[in-house]
């Protein structure tokens, strides 16, 4: 019986001791998962510039000699499916309307005497914007930008009204090829071009004014690339910038940083629009006939090994698990189970085995007083009154 009572102790603690040894193996399971995770958010901050795959898609050519070198494009807000575009060709002051074909729709001529029109913008009102801010000789006082209301027909016009601003540098005079407009404020900004290191951003005053000359205040420096066009996304919280080689999504704000870049383009070229869907810009490309190109606004590269959201958007309900999850929540509840059976079985064992019963010692007794030659002990009995 003793023999039996020993077999069984030993039993359960060995029970409990395999219960026990698998439960590190799924603890260090959960640590090199945790690890892994700590690993992906690293890699995903490390690549925190990601470069677009999509091709882009051209969408039309320019075949027009008043347009060889396309400076600035921006899209119509009155007239679908309609470009705006300005050209540095040329001393008169005018704007292009054109259609999905590239052909020129009409030409708006405002009669200023610019000298290098190199951006096109327009504001939240529908009011356009041609800035006359181009300087490859350094050597300009002032630059200005002249702004027209979108005509609301598409009629060729020669003598269009403008409002003329002009503004000058704090700190001498810079090359500039890119306007941006805040989409929500009209604010007003400039990135200067570099050839040599980075360009810089200077904002002009929220209210500009036509008397006199308005100061530009330097602002931030400009992310890397020689910069020769951008616009606002219309979140406000995004620009895209156009260099000489690339795309580049740019995070809005006090210190702006790139957080994405486009894979090269086809052909040098100095303006980029918003495209015609949420999500897309149109650049122009240089060249006799100029094509007009449509891309993916750039964006953060996924991390390794995420998995790419269904079409809907939509997520998975809880229920779809693959068979890894499925396996491992089976194997934790059969654990479980082993864990409570090896606990019970312990519990039982150390009822019956420790500490001994008073049979088993009165036996011991007993055998002890024989070989001792002792008497065995009266029993007590209980005295009733």
């Amino acid at each position: 019986m003793r023999q039996f009572r020993i077999a069984c102790a030993l039993l359960g603690a060995t029970l409990c001791a395999l219960a026990g040894a698998a439960l590190p193996t799924a603890s260090a399971t959960g640590t090199a998962l945790t690890a892994a995770s700590a690993t992906g958010t690293a890699l995903t901050a490390t690549s925190a510039i990601g470069t677009a795959d999509p091709a882009a898609k051209k969408l039309f050519s320019i075949n027009d000699d008043r347009i060889k070198k396309p400076t600035g494009l921006v899209r119509s807000s009155k007239h679908q499916g309609t470009y705006w575009a300005v050209s540095s060709s040329g001393s008169t002051g005018r704007v292009f309307a054109l259609d999905t074909t590239g052909k020129v729709q009409a030409v708006f001529r405002f009669g200023a005497p610019v000298k290098d029109v190199e951006a096109l913008g327009m504001d939240r009102n529908g009011t356009l914007y041609i800035a006359d801010i181009g300087d490859a000789n350094a050597s300009r006082n002032q630059i200005e930008i002249y702004t027209i209301p979108e005509p609301a027909s598409l009629q060729d016009s020669s003598n269009v009204k403008y409002h003329q601003y002009d503004f000058k540098y704090p700190d001498g005079a810079h090359d500039a090829e890119t306007l941006l407009i805040d989409p929500a404020t009209s604010q007003l900004y400039v990135v200067t071009k570099s050839s040599k290191g980075t360009g810089t951003i200077y904002s002009a005053p929220a209210s500009p004014t036509r008397q006199g000359t308005n100061d530009l205040t330097k602002l931030a420096p400009a992310p890397t690339g020689v910069i020769t066009d951008g616009t606002f996304l219309t979140d406000g919280q995004r620009v895209v910038l156009r260099t000489s080689t690339d795309l580049a999504t740019v995070a809005w704000g006090d210190n702006p940083n790139a957080i994405a870049r486009s894979a090269a383009l086809p052909g040098e070229g100095d303006s980029v629009a918003l495209g015609a869907t949420d999500g897309t810009v149109v650049f122009a490309a240089g060249g006799t006939s100029p094509g007009v190109y449509e891309l993916a606004v750039p964006a953060k590269a996924a991390p390794a090994g995420a998995k790419t959201p269904t079409a809907s958007g939509k997520p998975k309900p809880a229920t779809s698990t693959d068979s890894n999850s499925s396996d491992t929540s089976t194997k934790s509840h059969n654990m479980m189970w082993i864990i409570i059976g090896a606990a019970l079985f312990a519990l039982l064992i150390t009822v019956f085995t420790f500490p001994p019963g008073r049979r088993e010692r009165r036996d011991r007794q007993a055998e002890n007083d024989r070989l001792t030659g002792q008497a065995p002990p009266t029993p007590h009995r209980r005295q009733h009154s």
